[in-house]
């Protein structure tokens, strides 16, 4: 339901545009000057309001909530509306837009509104495209219906709970032309473009190997009943993972002490989430996947820790043939790089992806590019920021980098990753027809049962 139903009066892209000119038929009737806000003529740089693209919410948490501030203050953009069940984050998220729309001078804005049930915001006609920040769970039934709305849409990463959503997306998407960017922004971000054009033009002849750091799986919830902190509409939040009490750990993570290194609150657990090795795996073997050339594609074997006796890590994931080189194993390891730096200085990360070919290897992160002695990675041309690409290719109807098939083959690869830890056992997949194969692997696995009235929609 909506908090804050859209007043009668609200001005469309449209009436903006019919009542200057009426305005300025009338002055010229009656000889009075009549003022026409500049920001409604696109004056000192700014977009006309029937030339900015207009955009909803849903879902303000922490990474959202970045993304809301980058949007508002764009001149070819108009954020009209939030949607979230937390009345605390919805009313912060109105008041950041009505903000900067009066920093910008927007006269003829009349204020961003508010909504509880996103259904209500997609079925806006005025909304062109839409972010969805929710968490991990609620990503595949706004994808579906905003596709079905023909709103464009940018996703958080990762892109879904489950390899059935991931699926389901691509689906929905494609059936509805719809531009859409998942949020792994280190496809635009720091130097990964750069590693991966160099080892996809043979700079490190063929690849054998690739050692991935990042954090451990998700277990299962053990959280007990709190009393919820403010106003939430908690049913609503689990959406379809199980009935289970108010924790704040999971609906307010962000909000509390820096407990862990990345404060996963909700991520830490399996009924939301597959842990790190989605949330980062969702970038890293992103990355990976990218530049051994195989998205919209994936490994054809998954491998469970040799031993039980593990810290949650030592899975493997194989690719038979790729471009850049055949029989690659990745393997999901804690440490990831121990060396000097690109510094000198001796560096241990557990964060990060090291790639091993022929004629050398190179560790990437986000704050570090180390490739072995010998090794040279030529600069590349400035790349387009990540959201920024997502706007231009709407404009252009181009594909955007990290377009819906990419996102979905990366978390695929993070749920396969996990169900190998989950069950133990050794999985064979075939990524053409999204299933297991050879008996290595159970296909009931790849979806999850959900709470009555929260079931994926049909995507139109």
């Amino acid at each position: 339901m909506s908090t804050q139903p859209r007043s009668p009066g609200a001005v469309s892209r449209r009436n903006v545009l019919k009542g200057a000119a009426t305005a300025a038929a009338a002055a010229s009737i009656t000889g009075f000057p009549t003022i026409i806000p500049s920001s409604a003529l696109g004056a000192d740089g700014q977009k006309a309001p029937s030339e900015r693209l207009t955009m909803g919410f849903i879902g303000i948490g922490k990474q959202a909530s970045g993304h809301l501030g980058f949007m508002s203050g764009r001149t070819d953009v108009q954020v009209v509306a939030v949607c979230d069940v937390d009345k605390t984050r919805r009313e912060s998220a109105k008041k950041t837009v009505d903000d900067r729309a009066q920093q910008l001078e927007r006269k003829e804005f009349k204020g961003c509104d508010q909504y509880v049930d996103f259904r209500e915001l997609l079925a806006r006609k005025d909304i062109d495209a839409v972010v969805i920040g929710t968490p991990d769970h609620w990503h595949t039934i706004p994808i579906i219906e905003a596709c079905k709305a023909k709103k464009h849409i940018y996703c958080e990463k990762p892109l879904t709970l489950t390899i059935h959503e991931a699926k389901t997306a691509i689906e929905a998407v494609r059936k509805h032309g719809i531009t859409f960017q998942t949020g792994s922004q280190q496809r635009s971000d720091g130097p990964f473009r750069r590693v991966v054009e160099f080892i996809q033009g043979g700079g490190l002849g063929k690849i054998k190997e690739v050692f991935v750091g990042i954090g451990a799986t998700s277990k299962p919830c053990d959280l007990p009943e709190e009393k919820p902190a403010g106003e939430i509409e908690w049913d609503r939040w689990l959406g379809q993972t199980p009935q289970r009490p108010y924790n704040k750990v999971l609906a307010h993570a962000g909000e509390l002490p820096n407990k862990y290194p990345f404060n996963p609150g909700w991520r830490d657990y399996r009924e939301f989430s597959g842990g790190y090795v989605t949330d980062w795996g969702a970038h890293h073997f992103d990355i990976t996947q990218w530049a051994l050339k195989m998205d919209g594609s994936g490994p054809d074997q998954i491998n469970p820790p040799e031993s039980s006796q593990t810290d949650g890590y030592g899975a493997s994931f194989v690719y038979s043939k790729t471009p850049v080189g055949d029989e690659i194993t990745v393997h999901h390891v804690n440490v990831v790089f121990e060396g000097k730096d690109d510094k000198g200085k001796a560096s241990r990360e557990t964060n990060g992806i090291r790639f091993v070919g022929e004629k050398g290897e190179i560790f990437v992160s986000r704050s570090k590019m180390v490739p072995s002695s010998g090794i040279e990675v030529p600069t590349i041309a400035k790349q387009t920021e990540h959201r920024t690409d997502w706007l231009q290719c709407i404009k252009t109807k181009g594909k955007p980098i990290c377009d819906v098939e990419v996102g979905a083959g990366s978390v695929t690869v993070c749920h396969l990753v996990n169900l190998a830890y989950w069950h133990g056992q050794k999985l064979k997949w075939d990524p053409k027809k999204w299933e297991f194969v050879g008996g290595a692997g159970d296909n009931a696995w790849l979806d999850r049962p959900r709470r009555k009235g929260y079931e994926l929609p049909d995507i139109g």
